[in-house]
């Protein structure tokens, strides 16, 4: 008779859902290698040379054109209007913030000194009495 071994029921398992997980990765810096030529290397004759090149372009300088006095009128450069506009910016702003603070120290300051100055007339009189008497 053949033996007759018990299996077990096992219940079916959960279906749980996989998470992805994205492999790790890192930006690892990298930097261009500076090239130092040596200190005997000269340039081929026929190259031009910086100065060479900024002596043959010279830009205009920009103008406005006045039609009813028929005038050119030289325009500033960008870099001076940006300079002034700044410069503008900063005296006015600093000028707006300073004036409220400056003003309750000069009311204060005003309020100090006239006590005093009304002490000491009060003691200025004092003596002019106590002298006449």
């Amino acid at each position: 008779m053949p033996i007759h071994v018990p299996t077990p029921r096992l219940p079916t398992p959960l279906d749980l859902p996989r998470i992805p997980l994205k492999q790790p990765y890192a930006r690892v810096p990298s930097y261009k290698p500076m090239v130092i030529p040596p200190a005997d290397l000269e340039a081929p004759e026929e190259t031009k040379t910086r100065e060479e090149d900024r002596a043959t372009e010279q830009p205009t300088q920009p103008s406005l054109r006045i039609p009813v006095i028929d005038i050119q009128m030289p325009l500033p450069t960008t870099e001076v209007v940006v300079t002034a506009t700044y410069a503008a910016v900063a005296a006015v702003a600093t000028t707006t913030l300073a004036t409220p603070f400056f003003e309750k120290i000069k009311k204060k300051l005003t309020k100090f000194l006239q006590g005093k100055v009304d002490k000491w007339k009060e003691k200025r009189k004092k003596k002019k009495d106590s002298s006449e008497s």
